[in-house]
C-alpha cells in the first residue's frame, strides 16, 4: 500500500513501527522467499498493489493461477477486518480491484504475446535451440541470405522454409557466404521441432508486441497491472525460456538509461522462480544475470518469489537488495544449512537471533530488510505483512473477459499473416515449376511437330518413289510396245537392220515421254 510519502507500506515490525519499501530504491531488485503456505503470494500482491497505487506499472508471472484476483475487490471477512485494524489501515484501506491486462502466449486466457524470428535474431535463437558453434554459424548465414534477398523471417514456417531453400541452393551460396554442411542444416530443422511442439508457432508472428504497452497508467494515474498466465507456459520450458530471453533483450533495446529515478518505470515479479532456474539453459541464466545487473539503470525492478533463497543463482541473488523472508522449515541437514545461509544474508538485529526466528515465523509474518535512504540494507525486522485490497485467488471468467475487452489491447488478438519468406519462396517455387512445366510442354510439342514433319517428308518421298516407279512402268510398257511395232514395220522394209533402228526409236521415244511426265 502506497503511503503517499514515496514509500510502500508493507507491515509493522515487532515494535509497531511501519516497515516501508522506498520507491527510489525499488529498482535495486528484491527477493520474496519462504516455504509453501507461509504467505509469499500475499506479500507479492501487497507489494504489487503498492507499486500500482504509486503509479508504477507492474508485470507478474502467474504460475499457479492465483494472481488473477488482483483485478477484482477483495472479500470483506472478519479476519480481514481485524487485520485492517491491526495495521491501522481503517482510514486508507478499501476493498478494490486494479486495472489489469491479462496476457497469454497461447492466446487462451489473455492477449497473445508475439515476436518475430528476425527480432529474436540468430544468436539467441541458436543458444536456446542448443546449436553447436558451427550450426550457429550456419544459422547466421541463413539469416544473412534472407536479409540480402529481402526475405522476411516472421514466424517459424518462414525459418523452416528458408532453411530448406538454402539447403537446395547451398552450392550457389557457398562462395559468397561460406560452406553450409547438409548435416548442420538438418540439425537446425530437428532443433526447431521441440520448440514447435511446445507452441512456438503461437509466439512467433505478428502483430509483434510493443513492450512499451506494459508501461501504462490508468485514468487515475495508477500503474497498470500486467498478468501473464504462466500455468501452461511453465510446462514448456523451451518456449518459456524463449519468451524470457526475448523480453529481457527487448527491455535493453527499448528502454533508455535513466539512472536512479524517484520510482521505477516498471517492476517485474517472477513467482515460483525456482521453476525459472531449474534445468534452464545456461544462456538463459547468463542473460538473467546480465539483465539483473544492468537493467536497474533503466528504471526496472525485478523481484523473484521462491521457496528458498538457495533456488536463485548466487550472481542473481547478490543483486536482490530488498528482501522478505517468510518461514523456512528445517527437517533435513540441507534445509538447516539453507536457513543459516538465509539468516547470514541479513544485517543483524540485536533484538533476536535471525536463524531461530526464521523457523518460528507464522503465516503472514516475515523477516524484512529493505534499503535505507542511503542505499544500505536496513537491519532485519520481524514484520507482520499487511493484507491486500484485491481478491486472494482466481478471478472469475466474467471479470477476466471484461478486463480483456476494455484494456485497449485488442489489437494483439487477431493474428496477421503478412507476406514473408514462406509466401515469397513458395510463390517463386510455384512460378519456377510452372515455367519448367511450360518449357517441358513446349519441348514436347516441338518434338512432336518435328516427328510429324519427318513422317510427312518420309511419306512424300515414298509417294514420289511409288509414282516414279509407276511412271517408269507405264513408259517402259509404252516404249516397248512402240519399239516392237516400229521394229516390225522397219524389219519388213529393211530386215534386221530395220528392227534395230525401230528398237532404238522406241527407247528414245520412251525417254522423251518419261521426261514429259516428270515435268
Amino acid at each position: 500500500m502506497f503511503d503517499g510519502d514515496k514509500m510502500i507500506y508493507m507491515g509493522l515490525d515487532e515494535e509497531g513501527r511501519h516497515v516501508n519499501l522506498r520507491l527510489n530504491m525499488a529498482n535495486r531488485h528484491g527477493l520474496i522467499a519462504g516455504a509453501t503456505g507461509t504467505g509469499k503470494t500475499v506479500t507479492m500482491k501487497c507489494m504489487a498493489e503498492g507499486f500500482a497505487d504509486a503509479g508504477v506499472p507492474v508485470f507478474m508471472c502467474d504460475v499457479k493461477g492465483d494472481v488473477s484476483g488482483i483485478c477484482v475487490p477483495g472479500e470483506r471477512t472478519e479476519g480481514m477486518e481485524k487485520r485492517i485494524d491491526r495495521f491501522g489501515l481503517r482510514d486508507c484501506f478499501s476493498y478494490k480491484g486494479y486495472t489489469t491486462t491479462f496476457w497469454d502466449l497461447y492466446g487462451e486466457t489473455g492477449h497473445p504475446i508475439r515476436s518475430t524470428v528476425s527480432d529474436m535474431g540468430p544468436t539467441l535463437l541458436a543458444r536456446i535451440l542448443g546449436l553447436t558453434e558451427i550450426q550457429e554459424g550456419v544459422l547466421n548465414i541463413i539469416f544473412k541470405i534472407a536479409d540480402d534477398n529481402n526475405l522476411l523471417l516472421i514466424d517459424l514456417k518462414d525459418l523452416r522454409t528458408m532453411v530448406n531453400y538454402v539447403g537446395e541452393h547451398k552450392d550457389e551460396y557457398t562462395l559468397t557466404y561460406g560452406n553450409m554442411a547438409t548435416q548442420s542444416l538438418g540439425a537446425i530443422v530437428r532443433a526447431l521441432l521441440p520448440l514447435e511442439n511446445q507452441g512456438g508457432n503461437y509466439f512467433f508472428g505478428e502483430p509483434e508486441l510493443n513492450i512499451l504497452d506494459w508501461i501504462r497508467t490508468d485514468e487515475e494515474g495508477k500503474g497498470m497491472i500486467n498478468v501473464l498466465d504462466s500455468v501452461k507456459l511453465i510446462q514448456n520450458p523451451k518456449l518459456y525460456s524463449m519468451f524470457l530471453l526475448w523480453m529481457m533483450a527487448e527491455l535493453f533495446e527499448v528502454l533508455p538509461e535513466v539512472g536512479d529515478p524517484e520510482k521505477p518505470k516498471l517492476v517485474f515479479f517472477f513467482d515460483e522462480a525456482h521453476l525459472l532456474f531449474n534445468g534452464a539453459p545456461s544462456v538463459l541464466i547468463e542473460k538473467i544475470e546480465q539483465v539483473v545487473k544492468l537493467v536497474r539503470s533503466k528504471g526496472v525492478g525485478i523481484y523473484f518469489v521462491t521457496q528458498n533463497p538457495a533456488d536463485i543463482p548466487d550472481a542473481v541473488l547478490a543483486q536482490c537488495s530488498n528482501r522478505v523472508q517468510h518461514a523456512l522449515r528445517a527437517y533435513t541437514p540441507a534445509e538447516q544449512k539453507a536457513i543459516r545461509a538465509a539468516a547470514n544474508s541479513f544485517r543483524v538485529n540485536p533484538a533476536f537471533k535471525t536463524e531461530e526466528v526464521i523457523k518460528e515465523l507464522g503465516v503472514g509474518e516475515a523477516l524484512v530488510s529493505f534499503l535505507d535512504e542511503y542505499g544500505i540494507p536496513d537491519i532485519v525486522r520481524n514484520t507482520k505483512i499487511i493484507c491486500p485490497q484485491s481478491l486472494m485467488g482466481q478471478c472469475d471468467d466474467a471479470s477476466r473477459n471484461l478486463m480483456r475487452v476494455t484494456d485497449g489491447m485488442k489489437k494483439y488478438d487477431l493474428y496477421v499473416d503478412n507476406e514473408s519468406a514462406y509466401e515469397v519462396l513458395n510463390a517463386r517455387a510455384i512460378q519456377q515449376a510452372a515455367e519448367a512445366a511450360a518449357a517441358a510442354e513446349a519441348a514436347l510439342l516441338a518434338k512432336q511437330e518435328e516427328k510429324a514433319q519427318k513422317e510427312a517428308e518420309k511419306l512424300a518421298e515414298k509417294e514420289r518413289k511409288e509414282k516414279e516407279k509407276a511412271v517408269n512402268s507405264v513408259v517402259s510398257t509404252v516404249a516397248g510396245t512402240v519399239g516392237r511395232e516400229a521394229g516390225k514395220k522397219a524389219g519388213g522394209l529393211f530386215g534386221a537392220f530395220g528392227k534395230r533402228v525401230g528398237g532404238n526409236l522406241g527407247a528414245s521415244l520412251a525417254r522423251n515421254i518419261l521426261k514429259v511426265l516428270k515435268k
